[in-house]
């Protein structure tokens, strides 16, 4: 049976990359004895697909991954056994079956939630800033320049960003993200910036996912946490 694991990335995990990520919950299935699927071949590998990636350096509340195993307990006593055979700073948070037809969550990826927050001593010095961030995301359009190692070329991103608000928290922001379009928020805010006429330092914010989404809508968007799209065992 198909099964979506949320788990969460904290503390100096941010600075783990995806390769590694990947690595640490292949033994984690070892570890916590999960009877995982294996593909067939010489070589055979757990069948273990991952949602969204995340950047190095960034925290998370909701990364997802998608296995396929034999057998498996309750969704409790996963999220146990799991959380027993791994580290504090990337615990699982659900263990949830997926219905035998569905799609794997890096293919459904639409949109994820980000909280972004200032370093202390680095916050931007305006007199209105909820105000300077309305008028922001107001604008019709919000161009870029995007960089490739061939070529310069201009792209607006104001499609592609869904919602912007501040909070006490910090900016929050809701983005396209997936391999229809994708758009990090580190250029949200780089974009921001170059609007209040001020130049963004290297670590003047911290990012934080909060929720990966598919889009279930057919003619408007209707986006749903992965999580959602299974049942609890």
């Amino acid at each position: 049976m198909k099964i979506r694991i949320k788990f969460g990335k904290y503390g100096d995990m941010k600075f783990i990359g995806h390769l590694d990520v990947m690595r640490y919950f292949q033994k984690v299935m070892r570890r916590a004895e999960v009877d995982i699927c294996y593909t067939a071949g010489f070589s055979p590998h757990q069948v273990m697909s991952f949602a969204a990636p995340l950047g190095v350096g960034l925290t998370s509340d909701g990364e997802y991954l998608d296995i396929e195993v034999n057998s498996a307990g309750s969704s409790e006593e996963m999220v146990r056994r799991m959380n027993q055979a791994g580290a504090e700073e990337i615990p699982v948070k659900s263990f949830r079956q997926l219905p035998d037809d569905a799609k794997n969550a890096m293919s459904l990826v639409a949109a994820a939630d980000y909280l972004v927050s200032f370093r202390p001593g680095h916050e931007p010095e305006i007199r209105d800033f909820g105000k300077a961030l309305e008028e922001f995301f107001a604008q019709e359009q919000i161009i870029i320049l995007k960089k490739t190692k061939k070529s310069e070329t201009e792209q607006d991103i104001r499609p592609m960003i869904y919602r912007l608000e501040l909070r006490q928290e910090g900016i929050f922001m809701q983005v396209a993200t997936g391999s229809a379009a994708n758009l990090k928020p580190e250029l949200v805010m780089e974009a921001f910036y170059r609007f209040l006429g001020l130049e963004a330092g290297q670590f003047d914010w911290m990012v934080h996912r909060l929720e990966v989404y598919a889009d279930t809508g057919e003619e408007q968007r209707k986006l749903v946490a992965l999580e959602d799209l299974g049942h609890e065992l």
